[in-house]
């Protein structure tokens, strides 16, 4: 059996009708990875600064030195307690899901005295 040309025109249109479908596709998965990236992140800067804290040390500049500059610089690292808190957003070519994957994490530790 073989195809006509108006099969083989069609698959071709279809083919090309999905490249959109599947970028966007991969552009989702590849924001929800560096969101994932991000949250561990957060996760060891506040155990860094929950250690810091328990040695005595600064929490706040542990924590910022645990990241990458460009963490760094958008990270709000709070300390309450024995609490430290890393809140980070995730870099993202549209500025609302950015603000929509923002992560924060927490890490305890008992003060040094």
């Amino acid at each position: 059996m073989s195809r006509g040309r108006g099969q083989e025109g069609q698959a071709t249109v279809e083919a090309v009708a999905s490249i959109p479908l599947l970028l966007l596709a991969g552009a989702v998965a590849l924001q929800l990875l560096v969101a994932g990236y991000v949250l561990t992140l957060a996760d060891g800067a506040a155990e860094a600064g929950a250690l810091a804290l328990a040695a005595g040390r600064p929490a706040r500049e542990a924590a910022a030195a645990t990241l990458p500059g460009w963490a760094a610089d958008g990270a709000e690292v709070s300390v309450r307690g024995g609490e430290v808190s890393v809140r980070l957003r995730p870099p993202s070519p549209v500025p609302g899901l950015a603000d929509a994957l923002t992560v924060t994490s927490s890490a305890f530790a008992r003060p040094a005295r």
